[in-house]
């Protein structure tokens, strides 16, 4: 195991850039009671810098998020009649992948057997890298060949329950009691880059590990990881690997949760003020080096 104590920098942006400079990330998130997920989705790739945001989501869900969300292009997708994502919505989203350099699979998505079957043919078919997360994760926990030998294409972004179910744990206590031989052994076993979440987030590739330093217990937030996912997904299509994505997300995430919480505070805390705090949070990082003493979180057994 290799520590990380150093994050990248973003480039400097060049006065003759334009948006296709800085990356299309196509989000696949949303349904008939989750569409706060596919929004927040949005805004982080949006506030992390991504030049282009698509997103694809059920057409009813599509019609009330569009005009929330103007600096988006949003692709109404066919659905099922409980306004879920239908498995006939894969193909138009493996389309709609050609133009991304990035696919952001899983928030409110729900857990439709229709759906499931969509996200399955998506993993497979969808050639750029992918932030997999929520729903996307719970759909495909059984059908894990699904994200399997993608040579760390994929990011898994799972809190500890979803990390349970991926690993067939029977609770969440066998993650949290092991967090970082969890995260290293899933992501060596699926060759893919782990984010697991919570206090001091774990970032590995089964070699690499970052512990994120920032962020508080008011993120423990509806829709915080919601937020996150649209990060790291805007950070890849600006350049950087996934493992570089993951881990400067995760600290740029917390870094904004923790202005958030010293303006408003803690217990008042939602997902929106972490969104508002990222400009604050990435204008903090452009003035410094990323440099900061990693902790270790106990020894791998």
């Amino acid at each position: 195991m290799r520590l990380v104590k150093k994050l990248p920098k973003l480039a400097t942006r060049e006065p003759d850039s334009h948006k296709g400079t800085y990356g299309t990330v196509q989000v696949v998130a949303g349904s008939r009671t989750m569409n706060g997920a596919a929004y927040l989705c949005c805004q982080g790739a949006l506030r992390c810098g991504a030049g282009l945001v698509i997103l694809g989501s059920p057409t009813r869900s599509a019609r009330i998020l569009a005009p929330q969300l103007p600096c988006c292009l949003v692709q109404p997708l066919p659905a099922t009649k409980n306004g879920a994502l239908a498995e006939a919505a894969a193909p138009m989203l493996v389309n709609t992948s050609k133009r991304a350099d990035v696919a952001a699979i899983g928030p409110g998505i729900s857990r439709d057997d229709e759906t499931k079957r969509a996200i399955v043919s998506l993993l497979q078919q969808i050639e750029a890298p992918i932030v997999l997360d929520a729903d996307g994760i719970n759909n495909v926990a059984n059908d894990l060949y699904a994200i399997d030998g993608r040579d760390k294409r994929i990011v898994v972004t799972p809190h500890p329950r979803e990390m349970a179910r991926l690993m067939g744990f029977k609770s969440t206590a066998e993650v949290q009691s092991n967090r970082v031989k969890t995260a290293m052994v899933f992501a060596e076993r699926y060759d893919t880059i782990v984010v697991l979440k919570g206090h001091e987030t774990i970032v590995t590739d089964g070699d690499r590990m970052f512990v994120n330093p920032t962020g508080n217990p008011g993120m423990a937030t509806g829709g915080a990881g919601d937020v996150l996912t649209g990060m790291i997904a805007a950070l890849i299509a600006q350049g950087l690997d996934t493992f570089e994505a993951s881990a400067l997300g995760v600290y740029a995430h917390g870094l904004a949760g923790d202005l958030a919480a010293k303006k408003l505070g803690q217990i008042s805390m939602i997902a929106t003020d972490i969104v508002e705090a990222l400009p604050g949070a990435f204008q903090e990082l452009v003035r410094t080096e990323f440099r900061f003493n990693a902790r270790d979180n106990g020894a791998i057994s």
